[in-house]
């Protein structure tokens, strides 16, 4: 593995069981939101966010496909 630091790692690949850096994350600002977040936000309303979120990109994906599409229609 190679040697990660804060300016180099990519904490999407490189974190996705758990952070790597420990006190040298680049992101350690972040972690008492999320942690106040995850605390105080019912369980459901979570889910209700996913759920939004989710169906958010999909219709955006549909409505890119469609933009795609009539663009190639016009050839």
């Amino acid at each position: 593995m190679t040697d990660l630091t804060p300016e180099t790692i990519n904490c999407a690949e490189a974190c996705v069981n758990g952070c790597v850096l420990g006190d040298r994350c680049p992101n350690r600002e972040y972690i008492a939101a999320a942690s106040k977040f995850m605390h105080d936000t019912p369980l459901d309303q979570i889910l209700q966010i996913a759920a939004d979120s989710v169906e958010k990109r999909f219709l955006a994906a549909l409505e890119r496909d469609r933009l795609r599409l009539s663009d190639t229609s016009h050839d």
